[in-house]
């Protein structure tokens, strides 16, 4: 008898050590892992929530592991999750590097991009990865400012993509990436809502949220005072947290600890806030939009 005949299954165990991960796979939960639900993650990577779902099952079951825990309110890693998470950046971005050096773009030039400091410390490193992984000859220079300050920068030529908060739209050609509600927040449990005058937390001078938090109270006759004052929103959720003061932010920061401010406190309703972008069409900028789509969507900043 042969040494293949005597070994039953021995091809079956070669296969057991030797599965290989899907990166499709791997992209998708690294989306989930980054953006914090599946449906987010799914339009990141341009499939449907339940492709993604399944994708994750399939990972779950290659591993015979659990990888991430849900409930209603939010997605967390398991222990073997956050293994896994490391391995698969590791692994996408060997990938991407490999066929980068066989991709050569043929775009090369600067390109100026402004943000706000939340988007800038968000959402754009993570955009200008995938611009350098395929388009290495465009040179990025960012400038951090506030939402009004982007768009003056933009208007007068200064730079060539701006990236801003704003409640309106702000001009003809300026595209609405997404948007997700304000609302109020303040700690769990605590108790600066109670006092008199409000304690509010806000941005500098030219952030949306800072005027649409004090347009409303100033039209709903709320008395208020401004207890603390940051260039990005970390600053008052610190303050939040610290129950010094309330603030208004994107619904995606509630968590928590942070929390939406009781209707029995009646405070005035607060608007939509978008994501706008504005470009000034040239290929260079084109070509960063393109590839930074992935990574525009509602709560990037945040979770749900």
């Amino acid at each position: 008898m042969d040494q293949e005949n005597s070994t039953p299954g021995s091809y079956d165990d070669l296969l057991r050590t030797n599965r290989t991960f899907n990166l499709d796979a791997l992209r998708s939960f690294v989306a989930i892992c980054d953006m914090g639900s599946f449906r987010r993650a799914a339009t990141r990577v341009h499939r449907s929530p339940s492709a993604v779902s399944l994708q994750v099952g399939k990972l779950e079951e290659l591993l015979a592991t659990q990888l991430l825990l849900r409930d209603a309110r939010r997605i967390s890693l398991t222990e073997h999750g956050e293994v896994l998470l490391a391995f698969a950046r590791r692994l996408i971005d060997i990938n991407d590097e490999a066929m980068a050096v066989f991709r050569t773009s043929p775009l090369k030039g600067r390109l100026r991009l402004a943000a706000p400091p939340d988007l800038g410390t968000s959402l754009v490193p993570g955009m200008l990865r995938r611009l350098a992984e395929i388009h290495p000859g465009i040179v990025v220079d960012v400038r951090l400012d506030t939402s009004a300050a982007v768009q003056r920068m933009f208007a007068q030529g200064e730079i060539g993509l701006a990236l801003f908060n704003e409640t309106d739209k702000p001009f003809a050609h300026a595209r609405e990436l997404f948007s997700e509600p304000l609302i109020w927040l303040m700690r769990a449990s605590g108790h600066a809502v109670e006092r008199d005058p409000l304690p509010l937390a806000i941005a500098e001078i030219g952030c949306a949220w800072r005027d649409a938090a004090l347009k409303a109270l100033q039209a709903a006759g709320h008395p208020y005072r401004v207890a603390y004052s940051s260039d990005t929103s970390a600053g008052q959720i610190a303050a939040l947290r610290a129950d010094l003061a309330v603030a208004a932010l994107p619904k995606s920061l509630a968590d928590q600890e942070l929390v939406r401010i009781p209707a029995k406190y009646n405070m005035p309703p607060l608007p939509l806030t978008r994501i706008w972008l504005a470009t000034d069409g040239s290929k260079l900028a084109e070509a960063f939009i393109t590839l930074a789509a992935p990574e525009l969507t509602p709560g990037a900043a945040g979770r749900d």
